[in-house]
């Protein structure tokens, strides 16, 4: 039993990149915002975000285990006509590669919020700084190298987050309601859309896929791969309704600029070290997601043009590069690209529908998966997901259109 435990232990890994990648300063934001506004009502959302992301990503599992290959090059085997197929490609790698390189630069900012607080310098200052300190990870490290800096992080998120909502004594028949009875209070249905959107995020679908082909090398290591995704993203979201719960508790009723707003109330019971463990969270956090982003990118075109040798290829690195020189200038220059993000956004609610069909599309297909393809059971519980985040999606889409063209 306890060598099973060990062995479950040490499986961790790709899932943790996966959860780590999605908390992030928006994740944080949209968490500290939704628990200020609408109180522990909305933590139904978080745990509908966990199972839906279970769902879609087991099955980035047993696709990338059996075929041997990354998500693109499924797709690639996937699709039959020429044009269909390169115009599907091509616009899956310019949509997740231009949302990358759109959202970098807020990534470095939310970042440099909690190390600007730690260390008394402007965000100007430091994002450019966390900036190079990634691209120099993304140049020398690997695959191995990245997962112990997510696992770090993520035990600095689970120690900081968890704690401060056990020690602040939240109200428990609150969070149950809040968690078991789905409710939309008014006003919130954008705010829904945003915490399941900043938690079932489509570059984490290669990301995954990519990460399970250099930790996994068998069939034998589903069980693991599978214990891996369950823990990880569960944890991931404790983390994330840990920080809803905390606002609804201190801030209830306050206008959210920022999640050290947290730290005040937290001063009678952690005194002067308050703001400071708020901004490590938040560091943690933001750290995550910035690696994240450029992570992303490179594994998405990887895949998708079919490079070999993952994340140690040259070409992996350069892809990797380029999207944090990116951020690293655009933060410097405190640079907001308003309408590029609604693009950004507006790509990315179109691309989070068409991978999830087509993920599910590959995982029916007996050519594909042979005896691992869906069994009944998982096609309803994986059809109602993939349903619900098109639904999303699309309606994302329209949000940021609708806003781009100022109708």
């Amino acid at each position: 039993m306890l060598n099973k435990i060990i062995n479950g232990v040490k499986a961790l890994g790709p899932g943790m990149i996966v959860t780590a990648s999605f908390i992030g300063p928006g994740t944080v934001t949209t968490m500290t915002h939704s628990g200020a506004s609408f109180g522990y009502s909305l933590l139904w959302t978080v745990v509908f975000s966990v199972v839906a992301t279970i769902v879609l990503q087991e099955m980035i599992i047993r696709l990338s285990l059996v075929t041997r290959e990354g998500l693109g090059e499924a797709i690639q085997d996937l699709m039959t006509h020429k044009v269909g197929k390169l115009i599907l490609v091509w616009f899956m790698l310019i949509a997740v590669t231009m949302g990358c390189a759109a959202y970098i630069s807020g990534d470095l900012i939310g970042t440099s919020l909690g190390a600007s607080y730690l260390l008394h310098l402007p965000k100007q200052v430091v994002a450019p700084i966390v900036g190079i300190i990634i691209l120099i990870i993304g140049i020398v490290g690997n695959y191995h190298f990245l997962e112990k800096i997510m696992l770090t992080l993520m035990i600095v998120m689970g120690l900081i987050f968890i704690t401060t909502m056990l020690i602040i004594q939240p109200d428990l028949s609150g969070i149950v309601k809040g968690t078991l009875i789905p409710t939309i209070p008014k006003g919130s249905i954008l705010t829904v859309i945003a915490l399941i959107g900043t938690t079932v995020v489509p570059y984490n679908f290669f990301i995954h896929s990519t990460a399970v082909h250099e930790r996994f090398h068998s069939m034998k290591a589903l069980k693991f791969a599978r214990w891996d995704t369950v823990i990880s993203i569960t944890i991931g979201g404790v983390i994330s309704a840990s920080i809803l719960i905390s606002a609804a508790t201190l801030i209830r009723g306050q206008e959210v600029s920022s999640v050290i707003q947290l730290a005040k109330p937290l001063e009678p019971i952690l005194g002067n070290a308050a703001p400071y463990v708020i901004s490590i969270g938040l560091f943690a956090a933001g750290l995550s997601s910035a690696l994240a982003s450029p992570t992303g990118a490179a594994a998405t075109i990887s895949s998708l043009l079919g490079w070999q040798g993952g994340m140690s290829s040259k070409k992996y690195k350069l892809v990797f590069s380029a999207i944090i020189i990116v951020g690293i200038i655009s933060s410097a220059l405190g640079f907001k690209p308003l309408q590029v993000v609604l693009v950004a956004q507006a790509l990315n609610g179109t691309i989070l529908p068409i991978v999830a069909i087509v993920v599910f599309i590959i995982v029916n297909k007996r050519s594909f998966l042979g005896q691992y393809v869906n069994t009944l059971w998982w096609n309803i519980v994986g059809g109602a997901v993939v349903l619900i985040v098109t639904f999303l999606g699309l309606y994302s889409l329209v949000d940021s259109l609708n806003s781009l063209f100022g109708t």
